[in-house]
């Protein structure tokens, strides 16, 4: 059961999967699964330490995706310079809004995170769960750019601070 030909991504791909971030295709394997045989792409996130597998066939549905396109990143990175929008409602429902925005895996809503969190020198403080959420949404959104830009994580920050000073 050999369907290599029509797979969507090819061993040493980047991917992005909604929950890890960029991944990098290692394989392709035939597991027996309660008693069906299933092809899996292996999926490696270094930053984890984690391995994945994830049907072949259901990779789509479980949002495993190529990285983004040029025109996707140019829209993140527009966001980025964009007016931070702070709605005025409980910072628990924020919290919950901003993470399911994080793993989403959506490079634009990511970037919506990073702007809405970000604070330059001249601003209060953030909280910790601010800085938390902070964090991983700049390091999901810069393991990708850094991914498409075959940069390391440090200059895809740089470059995603560049686009964030532009606005204070």
């Amino acid at each position: 059961m050999n369907t290599s030909a029509e797979l969507e991504f090819s061993v040493g791909d980047h991917v992005v999967y909604p929950a890890h971030g960029v991944g990098v295709v290692v394989g392709v394997e035939n597991q027996q699964v309660a008693g069906m045989a299933l092809e899996l792409y292996v999926v490696t996130f270094d930053h984890e330490k984690m391995t994945l597998r994830v049907p072949t066939k259901k990779a789509r549905g479980a949002g495993l995706r190529a990285l983004a396109e040029g025109n996707v990143v140019s829209q993140a990175l527009t966001t980025l310079k964009g007016r931070a929008r702070v709605k005025r409602t409980m910072w628990s429902r924020r919290a919950q809004e901003y993470e399911a925005k994080i793993n989403s895996g959506d490079l634009v809503s990511i970037a919506e995170v990073v702007r809405d969190l970000h604070r330059s020198e001249s601003q209060p403080e953030q909280s910790y769960s601010e800085r938390q959420l902070y964090e991983s949404a700049l390091d999901r959104m810069a393991r990708e750019v850094a991914a498409i830009e075959r940069i390391d994580r440090d200059a895809a920050i740089g470059l995603l601070h560049k686009s964030l000073r532009k606005v204070a």
